[in-house]
């Protein structure tokens, strides 16, 4: 998979919903903030749930999310590659194949934002 065009494909998707639906799209975009903002827990032991939840739902977009969220939070790979150990313990095979899916994108994205 290329990660890069695979999610530059998505915002534009997600760009083109928000023009149709902008309302759903204010409020989901309100919902991520408050969810997000630090508290009891840091934005990113959020962003590393969120992560595990996509690798469980199997869901490639929301990988792509918030593995590029994780990147931006200054997560090393150290502490990405234990999240994945985590969610391939919850999730099983599937998960196992979504979290070197992820793994994939993280390094990806890593090496885009080097340069």
């Amino acid at each position: 998979m290329d990660w890069i065009a695979f999610m530059s494909e998505i915002e534009a998707d997600v760009g083109q919903l928000a023009k149709e639906v902008p309302d759903t799209m204010k409020g989901f975009a309100t919902m991520g903030a408050a969810a997000k903002t630090n508290g009891a827990l840091s934005e990113k032991t959020k962003e590393i749930m969120a992560l595990g939840i996509a690798i469980a739902t199997r869901c490639d977009s929301c990988i792509g999310f918030h593995t590029k969220s994780l990147i931006r939070l200054n997560t090393t790979r150290e502490e990405f590659c234990e999240a994945l150990a985590m969610a391939t313990y919850m999730g099983g095979g599937p998960s196992m194949a979504y979290s070197a899916k992820a793994l994939k994108a993280f390094d990806t994205f890593s090496k885009a934002q080097d340069t």
